[in-house]
């Protein structure tokens, strides 16, 4: 109880200073990002205390950053990171691309002032990672920053990760990792399997990898792990473009919610550096390839795809033909709209294995007849227990479909071998409900609300894009 407590005490005393820098017109991904740095040299000050070797070199560390004041405070600040950005290991990837964002001194002095005022290192960390995650839920919920693209809902990670079923001795990828969740949800998950040293540190130092193309999220994703003792000597966390990527490295558990749309204009073209794979500017194809590509036979994966995979044809059905030809299908999630932050994105969770065919595949569906908001009737792990039910993880010979005659609208169906290869595509619907608008009159104020800021934001990134063209 007194962690809870003290978890909520110090949530306050972030959300105070968040609302008192947005005032000042700073975002609030900004200052989560300013928070991480300033956070991890406070923490390095407090292992040196305690008489652990300190990461930061000499000049660079909090003990040169408090007591300063004025434009010296932000000089000073600006000077640490430019150095800690340089680090090849751990630091460098925390500080990647680091800039300062609070450039104006009596602000950047009340962030300062309010990490001084906790001792982080020898929080458990357990705990000091929950403040982090709930930090990171809150920027995910900031229509106008984007962030919500980062952020898979944590009931549907848990939910995958338990289906899945990653082993401590296994490794786990996630080339899209945004803020991390699907790695550290498969830690936690991991963790429990074995008390064995050797086993503890291999699942710390080696079994998982998470990379991301853009620098904030880099630093979020590393810092995360970080808090939970997660490559405290070296990140598990690249900065890197998955899609051009040509290492060898391979994976037996991916689990990933790869980002969805064209590739952005400028970035360097994938077919250029993958020969290998069919051309196509959509990024969910090109992730589902790479997933495809880096998992070892036998290996198994969980990732979300919106329903263009499913049914597009063209370089996407190739994709789909090659995935059914080498790869087991052998589960399809449907999820509902609503779930994400982005409005209306229909997406599923395929879950496929490396080195025979599919045959029959088994498809939950969650989606028809189902409503969910993010504010108002968020999706929780409990209402996906059904489907972990069904799934029957690690005994799936004993999986017993609910659909049937007597029960037509049952969630659960298995397609068969001769249903799937006579299908035009894998977007399989059988539920008959009638669609029923049941949000209440605030529910769909809501939604409406939601959809404006939504656009408002899209228009906003576009005319930066533009060059500020009115």
């Amino acid at each position: 109880m007194a962690n809870k407590k003290s978890e909520a005490a110090l949530l306050k005393k972030v959300w105070d200073i968040a609302n008192v820098l947005a005032a000042a017109g700073v975002g609030f991904t900004d200052y989560i990002t300013q928070l991480t740095y300033i956070l991890f040299l406070k923490m390095d000050e407090e292992k040196e205390e305690l008489g652990l070797s300190s990461t930061v070199p000499e000049g660079y560390k909090w003990k040169d950053l408090v007591g300063l004041s004025g434009t010296d405070l932000v000089e000073k600040y600006e000077e640490i990171l430019k150095e800690l950005s340089k680090d090849e290991g751990l630091i460098g990837t925390i500080f990647t691309r680091a800039t300062n964002k609070i450039d104006r001194p009596v602000m950047l002095a009340k962030v300062i002032e309010m990490v001084s005022e906790e001792n982080w290192y020898m929080m458990e960390g357990d705990f000091k990672g929950a403040i982090y995650e709930a930090i990171l839920e809150k920027n995910g919920q900031d229509k106008k920053s984007g962030a919500g693209q980062y952020f898979t809902p944590r009931a549907l990670i848990q939910t995958m990760v338990e289906v899945v079923d990653p082993k401590i001795t296994e490794t786990v990828a996630d080339p899209a990792c945004g803020t991390g969740g699907f790695l550290l949800a498969a830690y936690d998950h991991m963790k429990e399997q074995s008390k064995d040293m050797e086993k503890q540190q291999f699942l710390k130092n080696n079994a998982l990898f998470g990379a991301d193309n853009t620098s904030l999220v880099v630093t979020l994703a590393s810092m995360n792990l970080y808090l939970h003792d997660i490559g405290v000597n070296k990140s598990p966390i690249a900065y890197q473009d998955s899609l051009i990527d040509t290492s060898e490295r391979m994976f037996n558990v991916i689990l990933a919610n790869p980002p969805f749309g064209t590739r952005p204009q400028g970035s360097v073209e994938v077919a250029a550096n993958r020969p290998e794979f069919v051309k196509t500017s959509d990024n969910q194809v090109n992730f589902l390839q790479h997933i495809m590509s880096i998992v070892k036979t036998g290996g198994r994966v969980g990732v979300v795809l919106p329903d263009s995979v499913l049914t597009d044809t063209g370089a996407t059905e190739k994709v789909r033909e090659k995935l059914l030809k080498d790869y087991n299908v052998h589960t399809i999630l449907r999820l509902p709209t609503g779930i994400f932050y982005a409005n209306g994105v229909k997406t599923n969770v395929l879950f496929f294995e490396k080195g025979k065919p599919t045959n029959e595949i088994w498809v939950y569906d969650y989606r028809t007849g189902i409503k969910h908001t993010m504010v108002t009737k968020p999706m929780t792990r409990a209402h996906l227990q059904d489907f972990v039910d069904c799934y029957c993880s690690g005994h799936e010979q004993d999986r017993v479909a609910t659909y049937c005659e007597s029960e037509p609208n049952g969630r659960w169906r298995c397609f068969s071998e001769e249903e799937v290869q006579n299908a035009d595509n894998l977007d399989f619907k059988w539920i008959n409900l009638e669609e029923k608008d049941e949000r209440t009159v605030a529910e769909v104020l809501e939604d409406m609300n939601e959809e404006a800021e939504t656009i408002v934001a899209a228009v906003a990134n576009l005319r930066e894009l533009l060059g500020g063209i009115e």
